[in-house]
C-alpha cells in the first residue's frame, strides 16, 4: 500500500475536518440507516426508489468517511509565522494581469476549509510568491507557457476567528 501524502491543515481546519468525520459517522449515518430501514418496509427492494437513493447516500457518506479519516490520520498543523512573508497557510493579495486576486497558499483542503479560493504552493505561482513580501514583484510561467509578472499587495496568517 502507498504511504498517505501529508495534508497540511490549520488547526481551525483540523477541527472543521473532525467535527464533519463524528457528524457523519454519528447522526448521518444513524439518519441514513434509518431511511434504508423504512424504505426496505415498503416491499420489493429492485423497483424500490427511496431504498436506492438512500443506499447511494451511504455509499457517499462512507466514503466521505473514509477520506477524512486518512486526511486526519496524515494531517499535520500548521503554524503560521506572521512576518510579512508568504507561507503555506498566509492570505495573499495580488496584482496579475491588471487584475488584484486574493487567495490562500496551501493545499484544496486547506482552502475549502476556510472558505478560500486556494492556491498550492507546488503551482508555478504559488512557488514564485513563496518567502516574498507585500511589495515584492515575482515572476513565474503560467501553464501555457506564458512568462507573468506579480505583484504582491498584502501578506497575512490566515486569521481563523
Amino acid at each position: 500500500m502507498a504511504e498517505q501524502e501529508t495534508v497540511l491543515l490549520t488547526q481551525g481546519a483540523y477541527d472543521k475536518m473532525k467535527k464533519e468525520l463524528e457528524q457523519r459517522e454519528g447522526e448521518m449515518r444513524r439518519e441514513i440507516t434509518q431511511k434504508i430501514k423504512e424504505a426496505r418496509a415498503e416491499g420489493d427492494l429492485s423497483e424500490n426508489g427511496g431504498y436506492q437513493a438512500a443506499k447511494e447516500e451511504q455509499g457517499r457518506n462512507e466514503g466521505r468517511i473514509v477520506e477524512l479519516t486518512q486526511k486526519l490520520r496524515s494531517a499535520k498543523i500548521l503554524s503560521i509565522p506572521d512576518d510579512g512573508r508568504v507561507h503555506v497557510g498566509s492570505v495573499v493579495r495580488l496584482k496579475v494581469a491588471n487584475q488584484e486576486v486574493e487567495f490562500l497558499v496551501g493545499s484544496r483542503d486547506l482552502a475549502c476549509a476556510n472558505d478560500k479560493k486556494g492556491v498550492s504552493p507546488d503551482s508555478p505561482m504559488g512557488a514564485a510568491i513563496l518567502d516574498h513580501k507585500a511589495g515584492d514583484v515575482v515572476s513565474y510561467r503560467a501553464p501555457g507557457g506564458r512568462e507573468m509578472k506579480a505583484e504582491i499587495l498584502q501578506v497575512s496568517p490566515l486569521d481563523e476567528e
